[in-house]
């Protein structure tokens, strides 16, 4: 018996092309062809040009708004285009999730609520998924909610090379968790980076609104980076910053790997005491955004090496160690 010949087939949504450019770059090959359209009702269509009949597909959407495309409308495209490829014989589909829309309702904090990331999970698995290619999940606990591989990548090896090219002294230098959520993951930035770190505790008296209300660590005469999963209106990081500055912090800069930058976000950021503000492309960012003190690393390679892992049956833990 011959062994089959195994074919890997790269397509993006409509909402990131640039990083699926990218990532298709990275891996020495082309993005394939997929008309993707809105019926004048707004409902999402989707055919593949070409055949992916027992190929390995992997779909590269953002989950997120972006080139005229609401949170919603990019994960019902998701949706779409991995049925359209199941039903078009594709060996296997994976979801390449550079954003991972609705993952901050990974709970319920009040009776009556839904917990939607879980049912996104449902969602992408109903619709035929095979495997998930996700980065910096809001909480890592997220990944329970599938029944089936989800491959977890982190931004924060390039977020530390980022700074330890800036040159800053490591004995000036903390680390400041904007919560006591995001801690374990601060306490591993500041160990990469050989610095200290501090911890803030904030409430959530509405949504994307933020009160804090402790920090524990001095920070007094320190650089402080801001490290966070995400960032949405910007209010928490704004007011976090502005309370590192009153306890006597020398600068203040923030990292995260999701910049959303929703309503008033570039604005706040713009009239804040933030030095500066380093997003990855995992969620698109217009160029024209992307002055100032908005900086945006590419998260391209990294996921091109973690397709390429996974197409060949290869370790994605090995890209972190």
């Amino acid at each position: 018996m011959t062994e089959m010949q195994k074919s890997l087939a790269l397509f993006t949504g409509s909402v990131n092309p640039e990083l699926a450019e990218e990532i298709a770059k990275n891996l020495g090959t082309s993005l394939g062809n997929v008309k993707l359209a809105k019926f004048a009702n707004g409902e999402i269509y989707a055919r593949y040009q070409e055949s992916v009949r027992g190929a390995d597909v992997f779909l590269i959407q953002s989950v997120s708004a972006g080139n005229g495309y609401d949170v919603n409308d990019a994960l019902m495209e998701l949706l779409i285009m991995v049925d359209a490829a199941k039903r078009a014989s594709a060996r296997t589909v994976s979801a390449v999730v550079a954003h991972y829309g609705y993952a901050r309702q990974d709970r319920k904090a009040a009776p009556r609520e839904p917990i939607t990331a879980k049912l996104v999970a449902d969602l992408l698995a109903a619709s035929g998924v095979d495997n998930v290619i996700t980065i910096d999940l809001h909480q890592d606990a997220i990944q329970g909610f599938f029944d089936l591989p989800v491959n977890h990548m982190t931004a924060m090896p390039i977020f530390v090379d980022y700074y330890k090219s800036k040159g800053f002294d490591t004995d000036k230098l903390c680390v400041v968790s904007p919560d006591v959520g995001r801690a374990k993951a601060a306490k591993k930035f500041s160990t990469m980076l050989d610095c200290d770190i501090a911890i803030m505790h904030k409430d959530r008296p509405k949504h994307n609104q933020a009160e804090i209300t402790a920090l524990i660590g001095d920070v007094t005469g320190k650089i402080c980076i801001l490290n966070d999963d995400m960032i949405d209106t910007a209010g928490s990081l704004v007011a976090a910053a502005a309370t590192l500055k009153a306890k006597g912090a020398a600068k203040v800069y923030a990292c995260a790997t999701h910049g959303l930058f929703s309503g008033p976000a570039y604005e706040r950021i713009a009239n804040s005491c933030i030095e500066e503000v380093v997003v990855t492309n995992a969620v698109p960012v217009p160029l024209e955004r992307q002055t100032g003190k908005v900086k945006v690393l590419s998260v391209g390679p990294l996921f091109a090496k973690t397709i390429m892992n996974v197409y060949k049956n290869g370790s994605v833990a090995s890209l972190f160690e």
